[in-house]
């Protein structure tokens, strides 16, 4: 087992990491930007190093900075949380040839899943269900034009080291082809450093349903059911929940089956989610992998009583894992609460927190990094807060997020607590009849209606 461990990473996730590494008996480092210098992850880590200015460039992105520290404080591993280097093959293999151990899949087995056109075709040679669409990548515009009328309009033009819905366009008809082909590529330009783009058969209003899965260095796979993460804003979660209201058993086994092929397929060593599409009649599409812990990986655990961290050190370090599947022994919701303002088009609200009180109780999960006095910086991701509601039933589940989201006070910057507590109370998300359309018509009232 590892002696020590950095953890490439702030805020919660940090804070998450550094938890299971102290029940583990694992020594932490953690590093910060100057604008994270009073986060909890750095007061909680047993040793804290500042790597650079707040823009991400300069600090967590900062490979040599990363491994520089690690060399100097003597950590034998790396954990990179999610976000920031985390699917980032050329770290993972600096890392390797360090001698110090990424807490994630091999770099090839990141390249294979990262770039998304590769990944289609991998599925596609091991029977995993794809959505129709471009065998490759597209050179040429007309070449879009010409697949865009083989697959049948609509078609999602898509950037193949995409992610978080950059590089991405709806196209419904061959007069909006051009613009729109223009556009994609050049926000994935900016965004990845690569314009490269593909065509997928555009899936009107499904399901976003992803599989947890693990894999150790044997070959032994195995899954933790699903998650459904279809209530969605411009392709970013805004909630999540397991088990999925759409799923069914026969459905269950079947995805949970293909996203075990989907890691066997690459012989993947780590913890992360196959990531499918879902239409109206139950036929699922392979979407694609996230070679890392994900963001609402606490629902899982709260279901099948397991430290998905953990596992992930576990595997890193040699260990085996068992080939049964887990599935879920109860309901968890989580809302993502944002410095956002949700009555003004969710705009960012970083400042400092004046007033804060977290709620608790039965079946009350909070993983957060904030504190009364807390600066939010403006440099990164809104997120603030992870609130997580379990019980028996869904219908309990909802009821307890109602519950804790009315205890829930933050003063000194607007929350989406709001707009997740309208959510609660909306009649068809009560029902389970959500799509990643929902929010399109989805209202949300002011405090003064």
């Amino acid at each position: 087992m590892f002696k020590k461990i950095l953890i490439a990473n702030r805020g919660e996730i940090a804070l998450r990491i550094i938890r299971t590494c102290k029940e583990m008996g694992i020594k932490t480092v953690a590093v910060y930007s100057t604008a994270d210098r009073d986060s909890l992850h750095v007061k909680f880590a047993d040793e804290a190093v500042c790597i650079g200015n707040p823009p991400s460039s300069k600090s967590y992105l900062n490979i040599p900075a990363l491994i520089s520290v690690a060399e100097i404080t003597n950590a034998d591993a790396i954990h990179p949380g999610y976000g920031f280097l985390s699917e980032n093959a050329k770290f993972a293999r600096i890392c390797t040839e360090h001698g110090i151990k990424f807490i994630g899949p091999t770099a090839e087995q990141i390249v294979m899943m990262g770039d998304k056109a590769t990944a289609r075709k991998t599925m596609t040679e091991h029977g995993v269900p794809v959505t129709p669409g471009t065998q490759g990548l597209l050179d040429t515009m007309e070449q879009g034009k010409a697949e865009a009328k083989r697959i049948g309009y609509p078609v999602m033009l898509k950037a193949t080291a995409g992610g978080g819905g950059k590089g991405m366009r709806i196209i419904r008809n061959e007069d909006e082809f051009e613009h729109l082909w223009n556009a994609a590529r050049q926000e994935a330009a900016a965004s990845f450093a690569n314009d490269a783009v593909y065509l997928e058969k555009y899936i009107e209003e499904p399901h976003h349903i992803e599989i947890q899965i693990a894999g150790d260095q044997y070959g032994n796979v195995c899954h933790l059911s699903e998650r459904d993460c279809s209530i969605q804003r411009r392709h970013q979660k805004l909630l999540e929940e397991t088990p999925s209201p759409f799923m069914t058993e026969e459905l269950r086994h079947k995805m949970g089956e293909a996203a075990c092929k989907a890691a066997r397929a690459i012989k993947y060593e780590g913890v992360g989610t196959v990531e499918f599409l879902v239409d109206a009649h139950r036929n699922f599409y392979f979407m694609e992998m996230n070679t890392r812990i994900q963001v609402e990986h606490g629902i899982t655990e709260e279901v099948t009583n397991l430290d998905l961290i953990k596992e992930q050190i576990r595997i890193a370090a040699g260990a085996k894992i068992s080939t049964r599947n887990y599935y879920p022994q109860a309901h968890a919701i989580e809302c993502r609460i944002n410095a956002e303002d949700p009555f003004n088009g969710f705009r960012p609200c970083p400042g400092k927190i004046t007033g804060l009180h977290l709620p608790g109780g039965n079946g009350i999960r909070v993983d957060t990094h904030i504190y009364t006095g807390y600066q939010i910086p403006s440099y990164y991701d809104s997120m603030i807060i992870k609130l997580v509601a379990v019980a028996q039933t869904r219908e309990e589940a909802i009821a307890k997020m109602k519950r804790a989201l009315f205890e829930l006070v933050v003063e000194g910057v607007k929350t989406t607590a709001p707009f997740h507590l309208q959510l609660m109370s909306d009649p068809r998300f009560c029902a389970g009849e959500y799509t990643t359309k929902f929010m399109e018509d989805f209202e949300i009232k002011s405090p003064e209606e």
